[in-house]
């Protein structure tokens, strides 16, 4: 029946005994097993009790779990109490927050709230993505630079005066802060919250990080002694370890507040599960969690479909990773994107991850990369496969490379 039908053999159980809920696609999946059409007709629709429908409103309308999370977002799950040191933190002179996580953990999500808590206690606010630079910029301090400082006038709507305030005979890090410090900030009357987001992307350009990064230092410090630089709150948020040589003194990666974000905990995964308005059981989310890790990504990508009835867990459990149908096809084939964009020792080295019965070392730059995808999890100085959900895609694409 099973094989006929396509189903998981607890699923099935579920649809037979008739006393727990079953979705319209698993119904629809039976039905087709024995050459039968499910119509609008065979269902049965109870009248709702005024209070039984407004505790349906109750339930959030669904969102496609894509990159940030809406302010007002209802899915959007705390991890306290990283929120609150945040909001405390942004709110003092000269503050400087790092934000470190692999993609699709939820550092965009967490710095636009940071962004708005200022915001909502008199600051101006301007988030700033180096995923809008242009690539030649990165190229040329000078016109980076240039860039930087209209951007934030910019996000400010005040006038652009880069021009005016630029001057070759003091080079381009000095007119920058000239630029911040007598335009932007003395012509603000309230402290200035400044979200950056995207910073690893300039690691592949070490002359121009070492420069802006020596910028942010630098800043950050002025605030412990002048009065205007207080004004400036800087929250910086990135991917990856800095695999890059800076100077000890001149980086902004070893001062200020780090916050590391955290996979998400049983108990997280079970108030998101909530949310989503599904009832697991433990060892349900025992067996997602295995699948998937914590990476909240990927669980509300699970429960989003889940939530719609394309899929049931059991089936989700089960699928091939490769196949078509999978929801998570399109993530999975973009990360082998991002490994083959980068570089073939890349792959090389997660090859050897996906296929290690325990932990092992790899290049330390290498390490740090996989991690910035969010492919693998350190232990000690040694990586690990993040989740079962890689290791099934990557050791099938590998088997069929050979």
């Amino acid at each position: 029946m099973s094989e006929k039908t396509g189903l998981a053999i607890d699923t099935l159980m579920k649809v037979f005994a008739c006393e727990s809920k079953v979705d319209k696609q698993t119904l629809k999946h039976c039905f087709k097993a024995f050459q039968l059409k499910l119509c609008d007709d065979d269902f049965f629709y109870p009248q709702i009790s005024p209070v039984e429908e407004s505790s349906l409103t109750l339930y959030p309308e669904l969102e496609l779990p894509e990159g940030q999370v809406p302010l007002n977002s209802q899915f959007y799950l705390e991890r306290s109490p990283i929120e609150e040191e945040c909001y405390k933190a942004i709110l003092q002179p000269g503050a400087l927050i790092r934000l470190k996580a692999p993609r699709r953990m939820g550092k965009s999500s967490l710095l636009a709230r940071i962004i708005e808590h200022g915001s909502q206690n008199n600051c101006a606010a301007v988030f700033l993505s180096f995923q809008l630079a242009d690539t030649r910029l990165f190229q040329d301090l000078d016109k980076f630079l240039q860039w930087f400082c209209a951007n934030i006038s910019l996000n400010l709507n005040i006038e652009n005066k880069v021009v005016d305030y630029w001057d070759d005979l003091f080079g381009s890090k000095i007119s920058c802060k000239i630029y911040l410090e007598e335009y932007i900030l003395s012509s603000l009357e309230t402290p200035f919250v400044l979200g950056l987001d995207d910073v690893d992307l300039l690691f592949q350009y070490p002359d121009l990080a070492d420069n802006f990064f020596g910028l942010l230092r630098a800043w950050h410090e002025e605030g412990k002694n002048k009065e205007v630089w207080k004004k400036l709150r800087l929250i910086v948020a990135h991917s990856a370890e800095v695999y890059i040589p800076l100077n000890v003194n001149h980086s902004p990666f070893n001062v200020g507040i780090p916050i590391n974000l955290p996979m998400f905990t049983h108990q997280q995964v079970q108030n998101l599960t909530k949310i989503y308005n599904l009832d697991f059981s433990p060892e349900q989310e025992e067996k997602l969690m295995y699948l998937v890790g914590g990476n909240p990504y990927l669980l509300k990508l699970a429960l989003y479909n889940i939530s719609l009835g394309k899929v049931t867990l059991d089936e989700l459990l089960l699928a091939d990773t490769h196949a078509v149908s999978n929801i998570y096809l399109d993530h999975l084939q973009r990360q082998l994107w991002n490994l083959q964009k980068q570089n073939s020792g890349l792959l090389n080295a997660l090859e050897k991850v996906v296929f290690a019965p325990k932990p092992i070392e790899l290049d330390l730059v290498e390490s740090i990369r996989l991690q910035s995808l969010g492919l693998v999890n350190f232990q000690g100085n040694e990586v690990v496969i993040s989740c079962s959900l890689y290791q099934q895609y990557f050791q099938q694409y590998f088997c069929s490379q050979d």
